[in-house]
């Protein structure tokens, strides 16, 4: 299942919110891509998406739950990436 929390980290003129799966990177992935949200939006575990996005992607199937729920689910699927395993990003 797409998880998506509410958006409230501040940055860029906006603020950004996480989409996650709870059941594989691969769904994550065909997601996003389906959504057209940028490669460059994936962190190790999750995209990130700005607030202007939220209702389309809800609209496409993203089950909204709050952060604490993401990262619980995130967690229990296995697919976290805790920070300091993150792979930089470029």
């Amino acid at each position: 299942m797409i998880l998506i929390d509410e958006p409230v980290w501040p940055a860029h003129g906006t603020v950004w919110g996480h989409l996650v799966s709870d059941a594989s990177l691969d769904e994550l992935h065909a997601f996003a891509a389906e959504a057209g949200i940028p490669a460059r939006g994936f962190d190790n575990d999750h995209y990130d998406y700005p607030l202007s996005r939220r209702e389309e992607l809800i609209a496409l199937g993203a089950v909204p739950v709050s952060a604490r729920e993401l990262l619980r689910r995130l967690q229990a699927a296995g697919l976290r990436v805790r920070q300091r395993d993150k792979r930089p990003r470029g």
